[in-house]
């Protein structure tokens, strides 16, 4: 029986099929139970989030030196590497999330919920645009007064009771803490309660009170591209530069005019000189005997016809290309100041205080006297549609006068009397687009610049140009307008029309300017100062570009056989 036993065993261990009993668990069996047991506590976990309590065994430092068993909430997280210390962490303190770009709520070290500011989590301050200083004095400040209310009762009875005589901790009275502050916010120039320590960026300073934008409407409405531009470019200096030696500095006179075959006529002392402005060639067209002068001049609007006012009281008129006087007209008993051609009539006005229409075509040259002005008259122009004629005096009135029955001369009563200037009116001009539209200058009282509307005899704008007026012209190119001035700076002045708003002053003259004058093609004005110059400024000259379209918008108009074809 023995025997047979053995070979039992024997064949159990050499028997491959069957299952070992004895020796360890399989490994897959191992795995397969692990998985298995933690599937049902996952479960039974899932079922009770509630109550997720475990029990933890902390050490207490009771009198007994027992064990104490307590519950505490443990996260389902895998624990830290520090073990025990992580855990007893993990108890007291709450971790928070990274806050988002947006306003979200986060929780500080307190525990209470705080809003954290827009644009990032975080804040990097700006160092051009904060205080050190003042920043380290504020931070100082709270410290000391932190001190103060913590423990500055301590210290003191410390420093009482060991006989310390130390100012460093002595308290401040409210009066001196005051003072102090106001002090430093008189040094500082600003509330130092309301200034951070750190500034975020560089904040624009407020502007001044009363203070206006004039930008505030470029960038606010939606503006043309011919008004983005900008202004057109007009240059400081003049162009050409001539003498004029013993030009007469009298307001009340008009010894400047340009001719329309671009000659410019000046008279200089006794003397009456003509420069061709194309060729640049100077003649002397007469020279007066005595203590006579010229003391107006005036071009026809067509041809070569040359008025001459004498300060004998009589006009004269100089074929300028034969260098032949044409005729002597009388009508003055004082000097004749200013001239003005309507087509074939020529009005005078003279120191006397009247105004003569003379008809150059007749023998019998006198065709009215307008009386009105009771001193002298150093003003005087048509309205480019003939309608009116507008005189100025030394009396401070301007006189408006219609033309009679569509004839170019003017008779009657004056139309208007404007009296709203303070001084002499010798500056005057008439608007090119709005022949209603009459601009008046006043003399050194007065020193404005009046815009009148002849139609109802409204005064339409008045502006102070802070210096005597002494001519206007509007440009025949731009909607602007130039004026002449004296004391006190002797310059010329480019105004938008009609709001007035200056463009440049174009500088240059050491005395007043006397006169201005245009061109034919207005693009450049002449200017006789006291300073015996006459100078020539480009300042009214078309754009290229615009004359450039102005131009290929123009069609030819096609020809009766191209109408013809169909």
């Amino acid at each position: 029986m023995a025997q047979f036993k053995h070979l039992n065993e024997l064949n159990t261990f050499l028997t491959m099929d069957g299952e070992n009993a004895k020796g360890p668990v399989p490994r897959w069996q191992r795995k397969l139970n692990l998985s298995g047991a933690s599937t049902s506590f996952n479960s039974s976990a899932l079922a009770n989030t509630s109550a997720r309590q475990t029990l933890s065994v902390s050490m207490t430092g009771n009198a007994n030196n027992t064990l104490q068993l307590s519950t505490t909430v443990n996260s389902l997280k895998t624990p830290r590497k520090n073990g025990g210390k992580g855990t007893a962490s993990s108890a007291s303190k709450k971790f928070s999330q990274t806050p988002s770009k947006g306003p979200t709520a986060s929780s500080n070290t307190n525990g209470n919920a705080q809003n954290q500011p827009g644009g990032g989590d975080r804040f990097i301050p700006s160092r051009t645009a904060t205080d050190f200083d003042l920043g380290h004095y504020i931070v100082k400040q709270g410290t000391a007064s932190n001190e103060e209310g913590e423990g500055g009762g301590n210290l003191e009875n410390e420093e009482g009771a060991a006989g310390g005589g130390s100012t460093s901790n002595i308290p401040v009275s409210p009066k001196q803490s005051e003072r102090m502050k106001s002090l430093s916010e008189a040094m500082r120039g600003c509330d130092i309660s309301k200034q951070r320590l750190l500034a975020f960026r560089t904040k624009v300073p407020a502007p001044p009170e009363g203070h206006v934008n004039p930008l505030k409407a470029i960038y606010s409405v939606k503006t043309p591209m011919s008004a983005k531009s900008g202004s057109r470019y007009i240059p400081n200096a003049p162009e050409r530069i001539l003498d004029a030696p013993e030009i007469m500095n009298d307001y009340y006179l008009n010894l400047m005019d340009w001719s329309t075959d671009n000659v410019i006529a000046v008279a200089l002392g006794a003397s009456v000189y003509l420069w061709n402005a194309a060729t640049g060639t100077i003649e002397m067209l007469f020279e007066n005997e005595g203590n006579d002068h010229a003391c107006s001049l005036s071009w026809i609007h067509e041809g070569h016809i040359l008025a001459v006012g004498t300060s004998a009281g009589t006009v004269e008129l100089w074929d300028c290309e034969n260098m032949k006087r044409l005729r002597v007209m009388n009508g003055h008993s004082a000097r004749v100041g200013v001239l003005a051609w309507n087509s074939y009539v020529l009005c005078s006005g003279s120191r006397d205080g009247t105004i003569v229409n003379h008809d150059v075509r007749t023998r019998q040259h006198n065709i009215g006297v307008l009386q009105g002005h009771t001193q002298e008259v150093c003003g005087l122009k048509w309205s480019p549609d003939g309608k009116y004629l507008a005189s100025g005096g030394n009396d401070n009135l301007v006189h408006v006068w219609s033309a009679a029955h569509g004839a170019p001369h003017a008779t009657g009563e004056p139309l208007h009397v404007f009296n709203q200037h303070q001084a002499a009116i010798r500056a005057l001009a008439w608007c090119p687009w709005q022949p209603n539209v009459l601009a008046s200058g006043g003399g050194t009282a007065d020193r404005t610049i009046k815009f009148w509307n002849v139609a109802n005899g409204q005064l339409m704008n008045s502006v102070d140009t802070k210096s005597q007026v002494c001519g206007l012209l509007f440009s025949k190119t731009y909607k602007e307008l130039i004026s002449a001035h004296g004391y006190v700076n002797n310059q010329l002045s480019i105004w938008k029309y009609p709001s007035m708003m200056k463009q440049v002053d174009l500088m240059g003259h050491t005395g007043r300017v006397l006169q201005i004058a245009m061109s034919p093609d207005g693009s450049t004005v002449m200017s006789a100062g006291a300073d015996e110059t006459l100078r020539l400024w480009n300042c009214f000259a078309p754009d290229p570009l615009l004359a450039k379209k102005e131009k290929s918008a123009v069609r030819e108009k096609p020809s009766l056989l191209k109408q013809s074809l169909r």
